[in-house]
This record gives structure tokens, sequence and C-alpha cells, in this order.
């Protein structure tokens, strides 16, 4: 396994600041030996944690001409019918991927193909399963048309805890299935957005992987 660029900078950070909080109770607290070890542990629980949000772990990815891949690990927490209304203005079938904090949070990009449209959003830091944090949270929005004439559109959302959404993409840009478009520090959400009447291999509660897990099929 290895540790995503994203993480570099905050995890020097966590390193710096466990290296002073250590050394300042060293000082002040020679004699109490259960703080300085309750301190210890706690740093090293800190550190494990925030090594694990930037963890880029080897993968044989999914691929195939007419599927669409998860984009995302984490829970599907919504599949419906919904009105899209940025950039198609009618009804789309929406599959959301809520993403926790102990899941890889690479977003990967679920067809290929030509970035027709893309936008950022700055915007609310609502609960990720909160209805409202789709058009009212920061994200992106990203359209890809496939070679067949398909556009999927997918959206990162940051939620409570993701505070930094980073991307990839711009228009114009021809785009690779598996590849990643993008990352969300700290974990939210990313929906997709597909034809009404394309086949959708997934069920509410199911957990799946950015990548591999077919989400549905063109």
């Amino acid at each position: 396994m290895t540790i995503h660029k994203e993480g570099y900078t905050t995890i020097a950070l966590t390193i710096l600041v466990i290296f002073v909080l250590n050394a300042f109770v060293d000082y002040k607290f020679a004699d109490l030996a259960w703080l300085r070890w309750s301190v210890y542990v706690l740093s090293l629980a800190l550190f494990l944690i925030v090594l694990q949000f930037f963890r880029n772990p080897s993968r044989k990815f999914t691929s195939g001409d007419n599927l669409v891949i998860c984009p995302a690990d984490g829970k599907v927490v919504v599949i419906e019918q919904t009105n899209e209304g940025e950039y198609f203005k009618d009804t789309r079938i929406q599959v959301s991927i809520f993403m926790s904090p102990i899941n890889v949070h690479i977003n990967r990009n679920p067809i290929s193909g030509i970035v027709k449209f893309f936008k950022y959003h700055p915007g609310k830091y609502l609960a990720a399963w909160n209805p409202k944090s789709s058009t009212e949270n920061e994200r992106t929005t990203t359209v890809v048309e496939h070679s067949n004439g398909t556009p999927v559109l997918f959206r990162q959302i940051a939620g409570a805890l993701a505070r930094r959404i980073v991307w990839y993409v711009k228009e114009g840009d021809q785009v690779v299935q598996g590849e990643q478009f993008g990352f969300i520090k700290f974990g939210s959400r990313v929906d997709i957005f597909l034809p009404v009447g394309t086949k959708v291999n997934l069920v509410l509660g199911q957990v799946v992987k950015g990548g591999i897990t077919v989400l549905a099929e063109l």
C-alpha cells in the first residue's frame, strides 16, 4: 500500500504537531508516567488514523466499454429517479455512494470518454446524507460523454467533515475508466446520474469499491 499525494502535507503537519506535543509533555510532566504514556498512545492513534485516510491500495481494476464502474469506495445510500437540474435538466437515475472516514477517498472515472462539462461550486458543509447536500454543499460536477454518445454526470460532494475537494480534470480532457479524477479529503459522497432505463447493478446498502464494482450497464 502506498500513500496518496494529497496526504503528504497533512501527514507532515500531523507528525510535526505530534512531535511538539510529545516534547512538551516530556518536558513539563516528566514525573507523570501515566500522562506521558497516555499522550504517546493517543499520538500513535492519531497518526494511524490520518495515515489510513490517505492510503492508496494496489488494485486490479474492472473495465468494460459498456460498463459504468463505481467512482468511489463506500456504501450505496441512494438509488432513485430524480430531476438533475444543473446540466441535463431532466429526469435521471441517481446513484449515491457515501464515503465514511474509513474508506479510501480516491475518486475514479466511471467511464472512458471526453469531459464535456466541469464546474466547481463553493457551498455549505451539510452532513453528506442530507438531501440538500447535493445542491447546497461544496461540490464539483463533471460530465463525461462515452464514445457511443451517452453522457454520464458525476458529482463530488463535501460533507460535515470533508472540507476540501480536489479534482484533476477539465473540459475537453480525454479520461480513462478507472483512472483518478479527484480526491475528497476525509470522505463524503459521490453522486452519479445515468439515463433513465439504464440497468443499475447495485442495491441500497451495498458496500462498493471504486474502480472495481460494476455500478451499471449502458
